[in-house]
């Protein structure tokens, strides 16, 4: 594929770095933040498209003389395709080559950050292939472990917190036959308390709030003997998350966490040691948050969320209306 720069903008400025007199060396630099500042903060897909062209050249003028900026154009370039939205798995595919290709390089002459950082994308562009059986979800995983050598919790406790997260989530998309799948939710739910471990409500509050959510989703469906205390865990962990996520700062967050809840307290009897006594309570409550979630995701044209949280508002009615 030989991307086209289309935006004139791009192409004066292409233009006179073309004229500068600069070295090849600081040219290819010049595109690479060029291209970065298109990816970063993309008003359009065409902006991503752009970045990738702005690689290209980039990339066109390395030859064999820049391997390191060969590879960190290469690196970006596959960060750009796969944020790119496609239904396919073409530009997906693309960018696992770049960063296979990459990789070696980056290994010998890059910090070992920059290293961690492509490892760490690789993962989830695997992640991303495998519903379309193009890779395999225990290589994601691997590169993600790779990542983790690098980003700990001490130094770099955001990607940990990432990293756990996508492991977690990786593990709970491992297909396995139905008898083992409590194993893969039992290593998920792990992943999220080896993280949550190091990873705090005062330090890093937005990370801990992910990791507590998607704990609680993990637990509400883990297969066990014990579904009652599977779902308290649940609904402890969500209580967590919603010590951060709030309607004014983080509304959608909030309005994710709170239909999650009420997801769990459909399920749990008012008194867990009467369950006989049935779950009026916690399904009036249900419908409070179902109803908060909602008027949330509509405002924020979220229209999926919101039909999904309108259909768990009609079987809970329908479980009131029994009442």
């Amino acid at each position: 594929m030989t991307p086209s720069i289309t935006d004139s903008g791009v192409k004066a400025a292409v233009a006179a770095i073309t004229l500068e007199s600069a070295t090849t060396a600081e040219k290819i630099q010049m595109l690479i933040e060029m291209a970065q500042g298109f990816q970063k903060k993309p008003k359009s897909t065409q902006d991503l498209r752009n970045a990738v062209g702005l690689y290209y050249r980039a990339y066109e003028m390395c030859g064999d003389d820049y391997p390191l900026l060969k590879a960190r154009v290469q690196a970006g370039m596959a960060g750009t395709l796969q944020t790119i939205p496609e239904a396919g798995p073409e530009l997906l595919l693309q960018a696992k080559v770049g960063y296979e290709d990459a990789l070696p390089i980056l290994q010998q002459l890059a910090l070992p950050e920059e290293v961690a950082e492509a490892q760490m994308n690789l993962g989830l562009v695997l992640q991303s292939l495998v519903p379309f059986n193009l890779a395999r979800i225990a290589d994601s995983i691997q590169a993600y472990h790779e990542a983790l050598r690098v980003f700990t919790w001490e130094k770099y406790p955001q990607e940990y917190a990432i990293l756990y997260n996508n492991i977690a989530i990786a593990y709970l998309s491992m297909p396995l036959a139905s008898e083992r799948e409590y194993l893969r939710q039992g290593l998920a739910v792990q992943s999220f308390e080896v993280a949550l471990k190091h990873i705090s409500l005062i330090d890093h509050p937005r990370e801990y709030a992910m990791l507590q959510n998607n704990l609680g989703n993990a637990l509400q469906y883990l297969v066990s003997s014990h579904p009652l205390d599977n779902n308290l865990r649940a609904i402890a962990a969500y209580d967590e998350a919603l010590k951060v996520r709030n309607p004014k700062d983080t509304p959608l967050e909030y309005a994710n966490t709170i239909s999650n809840k009420a997801n769990a307290l459909f399920n749990l009897p008012d008194d867990p040691e009467k369950p006989e006594l049935g779950n009026l309570q916690n399904l009036l409550q249900a419908r409070a948050y179902c109803q908060a979630a909602r008027e949330i995701f509509t405002q924020h044209q979220q229209l999926e969320q919101a039909e999904i949280v309108t259909q768990a508002l009609q079987e809970i009615a329908a479980e009131i209306a029994h009442w």
